[in-house]
């Protein structure tokens, strides 16, 4: 009976480091390389390698220690690379904020 229960509660942990790592890739594609630059953080390129590697692993190697480094880099990204990249791209994934005419200074209305 013990022993069936922490057998399901170690598939749910496996499965919730899975859809942490899913949706951390997701978010990782979704933010543009430039981004990262100006962020000051790794490449859009490393990113996207870690997380897909942590995402293969979840899903294709039962190894707890390799699942754990996978946990780390996924908590990584949302605890500093994506409040970041946040912060650089204006709040989201590279959606903007304000009127169609704004310039990179200001708005473009003529000194008005």
């Amino acid at each position: 009976m013990l022993m069936t229960a922490f057998g399901g509660f170690l598939s749910l942990l496996y499965l919730a480091m899975l859809v942490l790592a899913v949706v951390a890739l997701g978010m990782a594609v979704l933010y543009r390389d430039d981004a990262y630059r100006a962020a000051g953080k790794q490449n859009k390129g490393f990113w996207l390698i870690i997380l897909g590697v942590a995402v293969a692993v979840n899903l294709l190697v039962p190894m707890l220690f390799l699942q754990i480094a996978g946990l780390v880099a996924t908590i990584v990204f949302f605890v500093d690379v994506r409040p970041a990249l946040k912060h650089v791209s204006g709040g989201g994934f590279g959606r903007r904020r304000g009127s169609s005419s704004d310039g990179p200074y200001g708005p473009y209305n003529g000194g008005r």
